[in-house]
């Protein structure tokens, strides 16, 4: 008979899971050979997890997240980011961030750039933009749960993005605004750019 707690051990074993060679499957963009990443965790009250919530009225204790980083044809990449457990009818701004969660919100760091904004923090459009960032802006619905999803035309450099960051609003898209969207509500860290 297997044990809870080793069922529990297994379960976050599992959490992370880099899946190399997914196969070609045309219709979601993977092809032979290539990396993925999958988080699912549940967002904690106090750091020293994978997910913390910095704001449990906004983004509960308990409250559940899974990103997902796959590689798409021609060098792009696509991620998803779902929620469950979240108050009903609430707009989060979300963003990948270049550190890891901590027990901060700004241990996170800045946004992920693929090309780096020599002024920071960047505001400014024309490098805090979807095309040069990670945004994935949501809406959750009447049962507190969302789903984001969006493609870049680049890959992540491995170990320079390390996590998501939910926000207390919508993104910015005004110049000297670019990219901001609120206090950092809740973190989780994803390891990005992976190699399986």
């Amino acid at each position: 008979m297997i044990s809870a707690s080793a069922v529990a051990a297994a379960a976050a074993l599992l959490a992370v899971v880099p899946a190399a060679g997914l196969g070609s499957d045309p219709a979601n963009g993977y092809g032979p050979g290539r990396d993925a990443v999958t988080v699912a965790e549940t967002f904690r009250t106090r750091s020293g997890g994978a997910a913390v919530t910095y704001a449990p009225d906004a983004v509960p204790g308990g409250a559940r997240v899974r990103v997902a980083e796959r590689p798409a044809h021609g060098g792009g990449t696509r991620f998803v980011l779902r929620l469950q457990g979240l108050p009903a009818g609430r707009t989060f701004g979300a963003h990948v961030h270049r550190q890891a969660c901590g027990p901060k919100p700004d241990d996170a760091g800045p946004h992920y750039q693929n090309v780096k904004d020599p002024v920071q923090p960047s505001v400014d459009p024309a490098y805090a933009n979807p095309r040069n960032e990670v945004w994935l802006d949501v809406t959750t619905d009447a049962h507190g749960a969302a789903r984001a999803e969006t493609a870049v035309a680049w890959r992540v450099r491995p170990g320079e993005a390390r996590s998501v960051v939910l926000h207390e609003h919508a993104t910015d898209t005004r110049a000297g605004h670019a990219g901001t969207a609120g206090a950092r509500l809740a973190c989780v860290t994803v390891p990005f750019g992976a190699k399986g």
